[in-house]
């Protein structure tokens, strides 16, 4: 192809999305989006959580449209924000399908088409991450200009020009035990013993304290997204903001933050756009947190670019149908942390219906949690579970038969196959994977699992792939190296 064809190839692509919008059509939206870092579902009171103290959320639900299915693309924050800022899957992402990853400069960027078009960006908190943007020749995070709040970028931007502004919390981390949100909890008058704990976890007095600093963490974070909702409607530009309030993955404790199960893939959501949406409105439909990227372009009146293989789901959120087959989302993860020797990955693929959850565990001779004498994260033994009190309790008793399931499901290796029938597991604590009455059910989930990474060119199609391992990791170096 020469350099004047491809010159009109480019030309073509983009052109849609340039002439999308003209002068006379209705002022574009501001877009304030709320992400949460380690959020699950259903931690809101809207979802029916009495212990989570939300009132901004359970506004914005109240007054738009709740996604009661909502999950991420990767249950590791910088690919799941890499797939929400490309439309696109982890592993159609190269590297950016790890976690401390680069970001190449080799598709496009839903923030920087917005600014492109008309929009001031920025963000505060976390963005794209963590990873080294710098070596891919970014001078700033793919998602924009870093502010201290949004009340300083909503000073700083032109009224004249719609906004985009993504709010990184990330008080709903867990990892050490935060003052504040301990008071916070307490202020809200949560009391650990009336805490519910999950039942992967031990009903030990870490788990709850555990537990309350994250319950404080949720309030925090809900008090940040009531400051910034309070400033658009004194401005007078409440009505034509979206709002999408929503987290990046699941939580940060055992069984959470890194595996593809629900507590670590299931994530609030809930938007709002004025008299644009419906108030009050459910929506069960599946959506992978990768849709945002079309979506997002479409809410802003832009054509989203074909290299998106994820869907838009704005039709959706209004009643439309929106054409895209959504009674299933497809989930996967490739390298969390550097917790294994040669800087090994636990590649899973993964498919979650209304009925099943099917986990295929790439390589099953590896430890999902991190290798037990590699101890790069925090100081301690599997590392990609991330440190606190009820992680220390499992590893002080990791040889007490009383605690023996809460260690296999966190710690221990797991087969080449999952599959939890939620129906009766909820929890997802019971493997069904082998049990003949589930042979049709698992043949089925088998062959769409195949499919979709046919049809995404997912690399490892190839059983011995194992290209993403090959990668740079760009946080701190393992001592084990």
């Amino acid at each position: 192809m020469d350099m004047i064809t491809k010159t009109i190839c480019t030309l073509l692509a983009v052109w849609p999305t340039w002439t999308a919008f003209a002068a006379g059509d209705a002022p574009r939206p501001n877009i304030l989006f709320i992400l949460a870092d380690n959020w699950r579902w259903p931690t809101a009171g809207a979802l029916g959580d009495p212990m989570a103290r939300t009132p901004a959320f359970d506004r914005i639900a109240r007054e738009g449209v709740v996604c009661s299915h909502v999950f991420n693309a990767s249950p590791s924050c910088s690919p799941s924000r890499a797939s929400m800022l490309t439309g696109r899957y982890p592993h159609e992402l190269g590297e950016r399908a790890n976690l401390w990853s680069g970001f190449p400069k080799d598709t496009p960027v839903v923030t920087q088409m917005l600014r492109e078009t008309g929009y001031d960006i920025g963000y505060d908190g976390k963005a794209w991450g963590p990873g080294n943007m710098a070596v891919s020749g970014w001078t700033e995070n793919p998602v924009g200009p870093k502010y201290a709040n949004f009340a300083e970028f909503h000073a700083a931007h032109d009224p004249k020009r719609p906004f985009f502004f993504w709010m990184g919390n990330t008080d709903t981390a867990t990892r050490g035990h935060n003052l504040a949100f301990m008071n916070a909890a307490k202020s809200n008058r949560l009391d650990p013993a009336a805490l519910t704990v999950p039942p992967y976890l031990p009903d030990c007095p870490e788990a709850r304290l555990d537990l309350l600093n994250y319950y404080g963490g949720v309030a925090s974070l809900d008090e940040e997204a009531a400051r910034a909702v309070a400033l658009l409607e004194k401005c007078g530009e409440l009505e034509n903001t979206v709002i999408i309030y929503t987290g990046d993955n699941g939580w940060q404790m055992p069984r959470g933050l890194g595996n593809c199960y629900d507590a670590g893939s299931r994530v609030p959501f809930a938007v709002r756009w004025g008299k644009h949406l419906p108030a009050g409105r459910k929506v069960d439909d599946f959506i992978n947190l990768g849709d945002l990227g079309p979506t997002l372009l479409e809410l802003a009146g832009l054509v989203p670019p074909t290299v998106m293989t994820m869907h838009s789901f704005k039709g959706l959120l209004a009643g439309q149908p929106d054409g895209a087959v959504r009674d299933a989302v497809f989930i996967e993860r490739e390298r969390h942390a550097n917790v294994r020797h040669d800087n090994l990955g636990y590649p899973v693929r993964a498919i979650r219906t209304r009925e099943f959850l099917y986990v295929r565990n790439l390589r099953p001779d590896r430890w999902p949690a991190g290798d037990p004498d590699v101890f790069f994260i925090h100081g301690r033994p599997y590392g990609d579970v991330d440190t606190s009190r009820v992680k220390d309790y499992l590893l002080a008793h990791e040889n007490d038969p009383a605690d023996a399931k809460f260690i296999a499901l966190t710690f221990l290796k797991r087969p080449a196959e999952e599959l939890y029938d939620l129906r009766r597991d909820p929890d997802e604590l019971t493997n069904v994977a082998g049990q003949p009455a589930y042979a049709e059910a698992l043949k089925q989930l088998r062959l769409r699992v195949d499919h979709w990474m046919s049809q995404t060119h997912d690399p490892r199609v190839d059983p011995g792939y194992d290209g993403f391992d090959a990668y740079p990791y760009y946080g701190k170096a393992s001592p084990h190296e």
